[in-house]
């Protein structure tokens, strides 16, 4: 059973420039991989405004979506669908295409996604679903409800305090956070406390534990 992840790009359409904000969108991805690699394939653009992914688990697929959320500037942002299920590969004369429950599940998320954002939820850019029998449908609810709260948090954070967060997720201090970024250790703690980012620090620390 494979979790995959399709993104697409929020407001691409109205993007100054194009290029630039998928150059930003891989150095984000290639960092998380370097700085916590588990991805079965790395997220990768594929047609138009998306990228698509796969994880071994739901926990590694979350996991890489905090940090990823986290490295991303305020030049860019990307919505995702989470999919759990079985997936395939068909064959065809073009090279191989992925398909599988796991693929239409994370189809099924990101429209739901798209449709809460514009009522309900403004602020989420993440949303978990499962192929029939792939997961318990209460599991798939306690995630969504995590990935909402999460995604509510680190949507109001500033590009600063999501740097800070990131590294606090990978173990570094707030002594050395304040030296990159040229602060005192009290302004981390103070940036990091306002934000609420303790929550979502432990909450990828759950996620990495169970790896």
């Amino acid at each position: 059973m494979s979790t995959v992840i399709i993104g697409d790009i929020i407001g691409s359409r109205e993007l100054v420039d194009r290029a630039r904000a998928q150059r930003l969108i891989d150095g984000a991805v290639a960092k998380v991989e370097a700085d916590a690699p588990g991805a079965e394939r790395v997220l990768t653009p594929t047609v138009g405004d998306e990228v698509q992914g796969v994880y071994p688990g739901l926990a590694e697929a979350l996991s890489a979506l905090t940090l990823l959320r986290l490295a991303l500037p305020d030049e860019v942002d990307l919505r995702f669908g989470v999919g759990v299920g079985p997936i395939g590969v068909v064959p065809s004369a073009a090279g191989g295409i992925a398909e599988g429950p796991g693929w239409w599940a994370a189809r099924r998320a990101i429209d739901t996604l798209h449709a809460k954002q514009v009522r309900a939820l403004p602020r989420a850019r993440t949303w978990v679903a499962a192929a029939d029998g792939a997961m318990d449908p209460l599991a798939v609810e306690l995630a969504n409800a995590y990935v909402w709260s999460r995604d509510e948090l680190i949507s109001t954070m500033s590009e600063r305090t999501r740097r800070l967060a990131y590294g606090r997720c990978l173990g570094s201090t707030q002594a050395e956070l304040a030296a990159q970024e040229g602060i005192t250790q009290s302004g981390v703690s103070q940036a990091l406390t306002a934000a609420g980012a303790a929550a979502v620090v432990e909450a990828f620390k759950q996620l990495r534990s169970v790896v």
